[in-house]
């Protein structure tokens, strides 16, 4: 006898956490470059999660989406967001810092809709799941 955690039935929850977690990580660091907008020589910073993401999913091409989900389900643990110095050698300012608040304040606004998304396909998914165990 199977149970629910042996089962398929997470893999797309699984991996919308993931990016969730990606989404509140980068959430934090332009909060944090905004921050920071004032410090002379800061350089700002950013979060790598999409292109991975994007990456683990084409090496799959001529699958499902169940399938493809399924095998990133398994290797989880290679799917993590990376933070990076974003134009550490440029700077439009004479103090040495890279960070316009007004662009900060776009990528802020645009991250947040992306988790909210997010969450709202997470909390989808757990509605299915308790529709079918009705």
């Amino acid at each position: 006898m199977s149970t629910l955690s042996s089962t398929n039935a997470f893999d797309y929850i699984n991996v919308l956490d993931r990016a969730a977690d990606a989404s509140w990580l980068r959430n934090d660091v332009i909060s944090n470059n905004i921050s920071n907008a004032d410090t002379p020589g800061f350089k700002r910073s950013d979060v790598d999660f999409a292109s991975q993401l994007a990456q683990a999913l084409g090496q799959s091409r001529y699958t499902s989406m169940d399938a493809k989900m399924s095998g990133l389900n398994r290797n989880l643990s290679r799917l993590r967001p990376v933070t990076f110095s974003d134009y550490s050698g440029y700077s439009y300012r004479i103090d040495g810092n890279n960070v316009d608040p007004d662009t900060e304040g776009v990528y802020l606004a645009k991250n947040q809709i992306v988790y909210q998304g997010l969450s709202a396909a997470i909390r989808q998914e757990f509605r299915n799941l308790q529709m079918v165990m009705k």
